[in-house]
């Protein structure tokens, strides 16, 4: 194999494998990239074995076609250091050897060969979903997908197609936040997605994509890339069980007011408790040290009585940094209950902190 390519194309592509990289045991073979040349195009590849990415350019010239493995990130760091001109890249005697006028290089490969397969999308079935819904919605729950939690199935989020919706959920047990679209769907489907891949997803797709899946694999495939990822097996909870079906109590509320007071509390604490009364919300930290803050926002709210809410201010946070809007709804019922903060199709269930 023998190329020459432009430095600034091959760090992209290289940048974009990162993720996909055995870090812990450089001996892996996952610990290298495997470039292949098709035709006129150039293929990177990059895998941990549980998520995994292919990147295509045409934007180079082939002078030898062929296949080879290197250090992924040995090759980035070397790839960094040259001048943004072209770089020749050439298998020689199981050696891959990287040149830049007087600057070379030489990097130990493994066999083409014993590089992971990758799953395919031929026969698979299809999710037809708008691209863009996709991604804002796998953002905003995000936050409250749980990570290294024993029960596997909640270290990812949900996708859940039903005939008429499709719910994107996620859970961390002390709070779940769910989006829902409305959309006619041929057929019902649930799978659990890696937080790891939501993440990645997030970053390498806008649009233009399609999306393939089954019974282990969910894949997205775009213009020049391929993304799969391993899904997690296992039954995600009945979030319809933990959505509170009314609520008594409901306020709208100023989405920059409420974010500036509750950072004013978490300078001394991130447990807080909200007073609601007539005309206000009085915020205070809840600290076991001798130390306190407490500030007080002018709303009128209609509660004809004091309602206290205790809140780990996190949960909050997340919420209002997702949302586009002005302001946010809260619905509550009683102080020791879950209580619901909404705006248009994305709502989080939080569990207030008892005391």
């Amino acid at each position: 194999m023998k190329i020459t390519i432009d430095k600034s194309v091959l760090e992209n592509i290289l940048l974009h494998l990162q993720p996909f990289l055995e870090k812990k045991d450089t001996s892996q073979i996952t610990s290298h990239i495997l470039l292949s040349t098709d035709g006129r195009i150039l293929n990177a590849k990059a895998t941990d074995y549980e998520i995994g990415l292919t990147i295509q350019t045409n934007a180079l010239t082939i002078t030898e076609p062929g296949s080879v493995t290197a250090s992924g990130k040995k090759l980035l760091d070397i790839i960094r250091i040259l001048k943004d001109e072209e770089i020749e890249i050439e298998l020689i005697k199981e050696n891959l050897h990287i040149r830049q006028k007087r600057s070379n290089f030489k990097l130990p490969t493994y066999k083409s060969s014993e590089f992971p397969q990758f799953p395919t999308t031929d026969e698979k079935p299809k999710i037809e979903i708008n691209s863009q819904i996709l991604i804002e919605s796998l953002k905003k729950i995000t936050p409250a997908t749980d990570t290294n939690n024993p029960k596997f199935e909640l270290n990812g989020a949900l996708i859940d197609i039903k005939n008429n919706q499709i719910n994107f959920v996620s859970t961390d047990t002390r709070r779940l936040a769910l989006v829902h679209i409305e959309s006619q769907n041929d057929h019902e489907l649930s799978i659990i997605v890696p937080k790891k891949a939501i993440i990645e997803i997030q970053k390498l797709f806008s649009n233009n994509i399609e999306i393939y899946y089954d019974n282990t694999h969910l894949i997205i495939k775009s213009d020049d890339s391929l993304f799969f990822t391993k899904l997690i097996n296992g039954k995600f909870p009945d979030y319809t069980r933990i959505i509170p079906k009314e609520s008594s109590r409901s306020i709208i509320l100023p989405k920059t007011t409420i974010i500036t007071a509750i950072k004013q509390i978490t300078t001394i604490s991130n447990d807080l408790k909200l007073t609601f009364q007539s005309d206000s919300i009085l915020f205070e930290s809840l600290s076991d040290d001798n130390i306190e803050a407490k500030t007080a926002v002018e709303i009128e709210n209609g509660f004809d009585s004091p309602f206290i809410l205790a809140i780990n201010s996190r949960y909050i946070l997340d919420f209002l940094g997702q949302i586009s809007g002005n302001e946010f709804t809260l619905e509550a019922n009683e102080s020791n209950q879950p209580f619901v903060i909404k705006e248009g199709n994305f709502k989080t269930i939080v569990m207030p902190i008892v005391i």
